[in-house]
């Protein structure tokens, strides 16, 4: 409806060996919540972490902090893309996934394997960043559970041919696919699931 598409673009590594990775995410955020006597962070508010901060940061670790900051932000961001688009703001559901992404990256910190020469997640968004600049329109984000695997990218229909070509000369030619989005979610047809 908005004249644009979504393009989930391969980096080039898939996911496996890299469980500790994605353990350590809700682990971490659970550490910051058993600081304050709780399971889960949804059961602790974001200003009381902020209040606590140095204690928490012993307590936890930087990381963690970062990453349930992240989670608290992202929450809240989730919200105002609902909300966006429910509205016809279009322009703020961009800007909130390049926010969402972002902070994927600086926050939740998992864009890449900490001590790995490979980042293939990292440079297709850079490159990605960079398309997006150069044209003045489009957002982009990791996609799915980091470390490796996919971005997307949601681009003007009138540029997305050129940004298919641009990103699979640096990422590999196939890399790129341009998705379809059905307007209802998982429905029934003569008693399949689709």
């Amino acid at each position: 409806a908005q004249n644009h598409s979504l393009i989930i673009v391969q980096t080039g590594k898939g996911h496996a060996d890299l469980s500790a990775e994605y353990s350590s995410i809700p682990e971490e955020m659970k550490k910051v919540a058993k600081y304050f006597g709780k399971d889960v962070l949804a059961q602790v508010s974001e200003e009381k972490v902020i209040e606590h901060l140095p204690e928490v940061r012993k307590f936890a670790g930087d990381r963690a902090v970062l990453r349930a900051l992240h989670f608290f932000e992202e929450n809240k961001r989730v919200e105002a893309e609902v909300a966006a688009l429910k509205e016809g703001h279009f322009e703020t559901f961009l800007e909130n996934i390049t926010a969402s992404g972002n902070s994927s990256w600086k926050w939740l910190q998992n864009c890449y394997v900490p001590g790995s020469e490979e980042q293939g997640i990292t440079s297709a968004l850079a490159l990605t960043e960079l398309f997006i600049k150069e044209k003045g329109c489009g957002a982009c984000r990791v996609h799915g559970g980091g470390f490796a695997g996919v971005i997307m990218a949601m681009l003007p229909n009138s540029v997305t041919d050129e940004y298919i070509a641009y990103i699979e000369k640096a990422m590999g030619e196939g890399s790129a696919y341009r998705m379809s989005i059905r307007p209802y979610g998982a429905v029934c047809v003569d008693g399949y699931i689709a």
